[in-house]
């Protein structure tokens, strides 16, 4: 008889940051810009070499600027983005408040870059509502799904391996769907407020049961939001109907078309490892995102939303009961009704492969709200194979111009040529390829609160494999990134 042999652990990989023909850590259009400055200055010196004296200065400080970098980031376009910003501030577009009389036909409108979304609510075809959020500047739609994932710890490794495989299918599929513009994964979580507990409690105890036991169950609920959480999984799909083989004339056959795409992504999903629960109606959609900008509304959005399902009555939430009644943007925060909230953003994925479980810590709940949204913008299938021999030819390039200017080819480089032609390799296989972001959010109650729940949330990335760059003087735009990344 043998002894059992220890089941190695699978992991993966294969991510890579989209590089162009780029030198000197630029981009390809930053290497042309630099290259044409100094074009620019040797022409000077041909026409007249007095004119070095005035066009050189200017040029070396812009390209310093644009090829100094400080955290991944060129010291320029952290120069714009301040000025930007100070631009704003004076504008007094950093701040936000409701006003009780709005001449927008949706109602009020939310604030910054989600002024121009719509709520809407269309048919699914089975007797069912579900709700839409529409971009009037884009004309782009987004349906939003709730899924109930499967716990990792309680099932077998083979069966999860199973689970990322069918996930990595369904993506690649995305690319066959010309419509389809990203897919966003949201995990929000937060300490579970007790209110919705305690409604199912006091629902279900009996008035003539004994004193004890009742007094029992009421010790029970008030301990419960120290060790219970609240965590809900979403899958936001994006659309853009002009995309679609026979452009929709209007609104509704554009709704129509969606819907119609839905149905085999719906079912196609179930595969990877979750339940679908079904589609948010417009009033679960309005909740999220009031909840997003108001955490301390959590359990009485929640009981609205049961009594909405459940038909007991009461009216649901609406688009104009959605946005904040106050926010306003600072360089570092974004301060909102009962929040103060940070964002990261994700520069790079692991360099290393990571097991499935990876994103386990960062995602689960803890003591502050959080969300982490992960966006997945696949390539169309006629296109993919042309980026990725672009990547190829691009690494290539590099390579060849090292040679011709002598110097050593780093590991860094080497890695990355080997990553570039894999890609190109799988997508040959049958595989698809998609561009990926990340974007995490905590949300303290006060300021004083906020560098505790940071520090919480780095820790967490860190132990995820994940360097999260904090987004910086746009604090407002990217804790609307992490709250409806897919409606933008």
């Amino acid at each position: 008889m043998f002894a059992d042999q220890p089941r190695q652990v699978r992991d993966y990989g294969g991510w890579r940051r989209r590089r162009g023909i780029g030198l000197w850590g630029l981009g390809t259009a930053g290497t042309f810009a630099v290259l044409v400055a100094v074009g620019a200055v040797i022409l000077a010196a041909a026409v007249n070499t007095a004119l070095v004296l005035f066009v050189a200065p200017p040029v070396a400080v812009a390209t310093g600027l644009g090829m100094a970098r400080v955290g991944g980031e060129s010291l320029g376009a952290r120069a714009v983005r301040r000025v930007r910003w100070q631009l704003a501030l004076a504008r007094g577009h950093t701040k936000y408040r409701q006003t009780v009389v709005s001449e927008l036909p949706g109602g009020l409108s939310l604030p910054g870059v989600l002024a121009p979304l719509a709520l809407l609510s269309a048919e699914d075809g089975y007797g069912g509502r579900y709700g839409l959020v529409w971009d009037r500047r884009t004309g782009m739609l987004t349906v939003t799904l709730r899924v109930v994932p499967t716990s990792m710890w309680l099932a077998d490794r083979a069966e999860a391996d199973g689970w990322v495989a069918n996930w990595g299918a369904w993506l690649a599929s995305l690319g066959h769907l010309p419509m389809l513009r990203w897919v966003t994964v949201t995990v929000d979580t937060a300490p579970e407020p007790g209110s919705t507990l305690a409604d199912s409690v006091n629902a279900a105890i009996d008035p003539a049961a004994p004193a004890a036991a009742r007094e029992i169950l009421g010790q029970l609920v008030e301990a419960a939001p120290a060790a219970a959480a609240d965590a809900d999984t979403r899958v936001s799909m994006t659309f853009d109907p002009r995309a679609a083989p026979v452009a929709p004339r209007d609104l509704t056959e554009a709704v129509a078309e969606v819907g119609r795409a839905m149905f085999g992504l719906e079912s196609a999903l179930g595969a990877c490892g979750v339940i679908v629960a079904g589609r948010l109606d417009a009033g679960e959609i309005a909740g999220v995102v009031r909840t997003a900008f108001d955490p301390a509304a959590r359990g009485e959005i929640a009981r609205i939303a049961a009594h909405a399902r459940s038909g007991a009555g009461g009216e649901p939430l609406g688009w104009a009961d959605a946005g904040p009644v106050g926010a306003e943007e600072y360089p570092g925060h974004y301060r909102h009704d009962s929040g103060v909230s940070v964002t990261w953003a994700w520069p790079e994925a692991p360099r290393q492969n990571v097991a499935s479980d990876v994103l386990a810590r960062l995602i689960a709940p803890g003591h502050y709200p959080k969300r982490v949204s992960l966006q997945y913008r696949p390539f169309p299938a006629a296109t993919a194979a042309r980026v990725l021999e672009n990547e190829v030819n691009a690494a290539a390039f590099r390579a060849h111009y090292r040679r011709r200017t002598g110097r050593d080819e780093t590991a860094r480089d080497a890695f990355d040529q080997a990553r570039a032609r894999q890609a190109a390799a799988e997508e040959a296989a049958g595989s698809g390829g998609c561009l990926i972001s990340m974007f995490a959010t905590v949300t303290g109650t006060s300021a004083e609160d906020l560098p505790r729940a940071a520090a919480w949330m780095e820790a967490a990335a860190e132990s995820s494999k994940r360097r999260l760059r904090r987004v910086s003087y746009n604090a407002g735009a990217g804790s609307a990134a992490a709250a409806t990344r897919a409606t933008r």
